[in-house]
């Protein structure tokens, strides 16, 4: 399963051909779907969000699709995702899925809570597995529903209008049209980066206090 999403990601471009010549604008339905799982359960982490709104922009700049149903579809399928993440984490807490999720993808969330606080609503969408698990957390926090709503509502506009709009303003430069699957993976390795250094930050605080 992972080496197909793997596999997925790297040759996201043909993919993302040969589905257009297939299903026509159906392709906005399944991009609804993908950016809604990805975001709405703790079990579905691994699938493409930024390089998925990415290279969607860069197929509407050629024309392939609509940027402006696109950022609509996918804000308002991330804004979803997001609530019923946060429900579910409300009414059912962590323990029920800790049999299928790491305990320490919850940790570093519960880090990202404890240093960014209800702004972590907003800035975990641009970290990659915390964008997935911080509604969660707020949920088991019982975080007060219309405080998150907000920050969910800013965070998900925002970040689909980032990635779709660069894909979007980016898409027909030569190079990028050429290098299309090395941008895509370094979208992927930026976006890692502030999870990375929030990771290397907590390890230096535990080593501090040994």
């Amino acid at each position: 399963m992972i080496k197909e999403i793997i596999n997925f990601i790297l040759h996201i471009d043909s993919f993302f051909i040969t589905l257009i010549q297939s299903y026509g604008n159906l392709v906005y339905l399944l991009l609804f779907f993908i950016i809604f799982l990805e975001t709405g359960f703790v079990l579905t982490p691994f699938l493409p969000g930024d390089s998925l709104l990415f290279i969607s922009g860069a197929f509407a700049a050629a024309g392939f699709l609509n940027v402006y149903i696109l950022f609509f579809i996918l804000s308002v399928a991330a804004i979803i995702g997001d609530t019923i993440n946060y429900w579910i984490g409300n009414y059912f807490g962590e323990r029920v899925f800790l049999k299928f999720i790491k305990k320490e993808h919850i940790e570093r969330t519960k880090l990202f809570f404890h240093h960014h606080g209800k702004k972590t609503i907003v800035l975990a969408r641009f970290v990659p597995i915390i964008r997935t698990f911080a509604p969660f957390v707020a949920g088991i926090g019982k975080m007060n529903y219309f405080t998150f709503l907000s920050y969910n509502i800013i965070g998900g506009v925002f970040w689909v209008a980032l990635f779709v709009f660069l894909g979007f303003y980016f898409g027909n430069i030569s190079y990028v049209k050429d290098n299309l699957t090395l941008i895509v993976f370094l979208v992927i390795i930026l976006s890692l980066i502030p999870a990375f250094w929030e990771y290397i930050k907590h390890r230096r605080k535990n080593k501090l206090y040994k």
